[in-house]
């Protein structure tokens, strides 16, 4: 385990580099995870691995207040997100710039911090996910109100524990921790958000996943009209946890469009026998990809070297 102090905290970090010898494509990409029940566990198990072994030195991290990261009371608005990703990019000599992936509310941590320094970004994937708009967030609010009002109900972690599993029942108990430990709920959705202008000012290649039954996909027509180089994939019949849910399909189209925009086509996950793909132009893309074949856990090895 790895803390490193930015923006005045302790931040849970995990660096990885390619192995000595491999390929080596430039790009250093940092992973974002999820509010509330998520943490760099949905990156490490899903993307890391394969990132790395295609040449990308990658860095995770545990957002404030989630997994191993030190949780003050407050300070959970957007900006306290923004100012903590650059100041560990400071702190880690991360120069150049830099591919940003997000799941979730991390997207909109990675289009946060691209509008405030553009010329520090490369590219950006962002899963189920939207810019800082004022309809993302408040729908970012509609849920913590929700999740809020549900969780502290008698009965509501035993009910997710039998509908979903235990491992969903203590991410639902810490994310109950989370909401009453800190102004999380109250800070998040009252951001202040970037100018229309400032987002409008990111140029780089951006790469929207969103699953077919999520509403976060109703956001898509708005996100492309703002950023018109943005592609835009559906995964049908797939929800809100597309990224855990089918890894090996969002993996399948993440590495196309790096191949295409970054040169990478090493290390490309296979592609899975029973597929329906259809694909239309740039700026309103709708890639649906039926992906039939369960993806157990990848694991690191002697071919991801951590970072020391």
């Amino acid at each position: 385990m790895t803390m490193v102090r930015a923006n005045g905290i302790e931040l849970h970090v995990q660096r990885l580099d390619p192995a000595a010898g491999g390929p080596r494509h430039g790009p250093t990409a940092v992973l974002l995870h999820g509010m509330a029940s998520d943490t760099m566990a949905s990156w490490f198990f899903t993307m890391a691995e394969p990132l790395v072994r295609a040449g990308y030195p990658a860095v995770l991290q545990d957002l404030r207040g989630h997994g191993r990261s030190e949780r003050p009371a407050a300070g959970y608005d957007l900006d306290h997100f923004v100012d903590d990703l650059a100041a560990l990019l400071d702190g880690l000599a991360v120069t150049g710039p830099v591919l940003l992936f997000g799941n979730s509310f991390g997207g909109t941590i990675a289009f946060g911090y691209a509008a405030r320094h553009p010329e520090r970004v490369a590219g950006i994937v962002a899963v189920e996910s939207a810019p800082p708009i004022p309809e993302w967030m408040r729908r970012v609010r509609v849920r913590l109100d929700r999740v809020a009002d549900r969780l502290p109900r008698a009965g509501a972690l035993a009910e997710i524990g039998a509908r979903r599993g235990a491992v969903a029942a203590r991410r639902a108990a810490d994310t109950g921790r989370l909401l009453s430990d800190t102004s999380i709920a109250e800070e998040l959705p009252a951001s202040r958000l970037p100018t229309t202008g400032d987002l409008a000012a990111i140029d780089c290649p951006v790469l929207c996943l969103y699953g077919g039954e999520s509403a976060v996909g109703e956001l898509a027509p708005a996100v492309c009209q703002l950023l018109p180089q943005t592609r835009v994939v559906v995964l049908p019949g797939q929800r809100h946890s597309v990224l855990i849910d089918q890894p090996r399909a969002v993996r399948r189209h993440v590495f196309a469009w790096l191949a295409e925009h970054f040169g990478s086509d090493a290390a490309q996950p296979a592609t899975p026998r029973q597929r329906d793909t259809q694909e239309v132009p740039d700026g309103h893309d709708d890639h649906r990809s039926v992906d039939h074949h369960q993806q157990r856990p990848v694991r690191l090895d002697a071919a991801v070297r951590p970072h020391p």
